[in-house]
C-alpha cells in the first residue's frame, strides 16, 4: 500500500471547508445537537449520514485508485463514504481513509459475510452496508459501536429488520421499484424507520429523494463516474462530488426547515 499511499499524498485539492463548499464534515445542525452530546458511536454515525444526506459508494479496480477518488469527492464535500468489497485492497484503502479523516464516517458497502464484516471493522469502519440482509452480521453488531445497513425491498422485509435491530434500512434497488415515489409510499406506514435510498439514483434526484422521506440516498456512478475512473479523471469526480453534497445540504436543510 506504500504506492498508495503515496499517490493519495501527491493529490492537491481545494479545501471543501471554502465558502462555496458545503463544508459538510463540520456542520451541526442547532435542532439535532442536544442528543450528539451523549450519544453513542452508532448514534453519531447515524447523525452523520443523515446530516449529510448523501452516501457516495466507491468501486474501483486497484487501491491506488480508490485512495484517488475518494480523496477528490471527500474534498468536493463528501462526508459519509462507503468501500465497496470488490474493490481491491479495500480493507487497507479504508485502513489510509481513516487515517487521513478520522472523523468521517466511512465504511464498507455490499459485505455479505461475516468474517468480512469483521476485517471491515477492524479496519476503521464506521458503518457496513449489504444489499440484503445478513443475520450473522446484524447479530455480531448489535453490542458492538458499529452501525450495520441491511437492505431490504419490500414492506415486510424492511419492518423485518427493523425489528431485528436495525437503526437504519437500505431500500434496494429503489429505482426498479419505482424511484422516489416508492420511498414516499414506504414512509406512510413506516415514519419511524430511517430509511436509504439505493440504486440507480442521480444527482439532480436527490431532493426529491430527501424531501420524500429517505434519511439519505447512496450514489455510486452518480459521482464515481465509470468514464472518469477509468480515465483518472479526478477533477471530474470532485465536480460531481462538489455538486451532490451541495444539492444534497440544501435538500436536508429545507427537510429540516419543514419539520419545525
Amino acid at each position: 500500500m506504500g504506492t498508495a499511499t503515496t499517490t493519495l499524498a501527491m493529490c492537491q485539492w481545494p479545501s471543501s471547508s471554502s465558502s462555496s463548499s458545503p463544508s459538510l464534515r463540520m456542520r451541526v445542525r442547532v435542532s439535532c445537537m442536544g442528543p450528539q452530546l451523549s450519544a453513542s458511536p452508532v448514534d453519531k454515525t447515524l447523525f452523520q449520514i443523515k446530516n449529510s444526506g448523501v452516501i457516495a459508494c466507491l468501486r474501483a479496480n486497484s487501491a491506488e485508485v480508490a485512495l484517488e477518488a475518494a480523496n477528490a469527492a471527500i474534498a468536493g464535500g463528501i462526508s459519509v463514504l462507503e468501500i465497496v468489497m470488490s474493490t481491491p485492497g479495500v480493507f487497507e484503502v479504508l485502513q489510509q481513509l481513516v487515517k487521513e479523516h478520522p472523523t468521517m464516517a466511512l465504511g464498507v458497502g455490499t459485505v455479505l459475510r461475516i468474517q468480512d464484516a469483521k476485517a471491515a471493522i477492524n479496519a476503521g469502519a464506521k458503518f457496513l452496508m449489504s444489499p440484503a440482509i445478513v443475520k450473522d452480521i446484524m447479530d455480531y453488531v448489535k453490542s458492538g459501536d458499529i452501525l450495520y445497513i441491511p437492505g431490504a425491498m419490500t414492506p415486510t422485509e424492511i419492518l423485518s429488520a427493523c425489528d431485528a435491530g436495525a437503526k437504519m434500512v437500505k431500500v434496494y434497488p429503489v429505482s426498479a421499484l419505482g424511484g422516489f415515489q416508492y420511498i414516499s409510499a414506504l414512509k406512510k406506514p413506516f415514519p419511524h424507520i430511517s430509511m436509504v435510498a439505493s440504486q440507480g439514483i442521480t444527482i439532480d434526484s436527490i431532493g426529491e429523494y430527501i424531501l420524500r422521506g429517505a434519511s439519505s440516498v447512496v450514489l455510486s456512478d452518480a459521482i464515481f463516474d465509470k468514464e472518469a475512473i477509468a480515465q483518472h479523471n479526478f477533477n471530474k469526480i470532485h465536480k460531481l462530488a462538489h455538486s451532490a453534497a451541495l444539492l444534497a445540504d440544501k435538500a436536508v436543510n429545507r427537510s429540516h426547515s419543514l419539520l419545525l
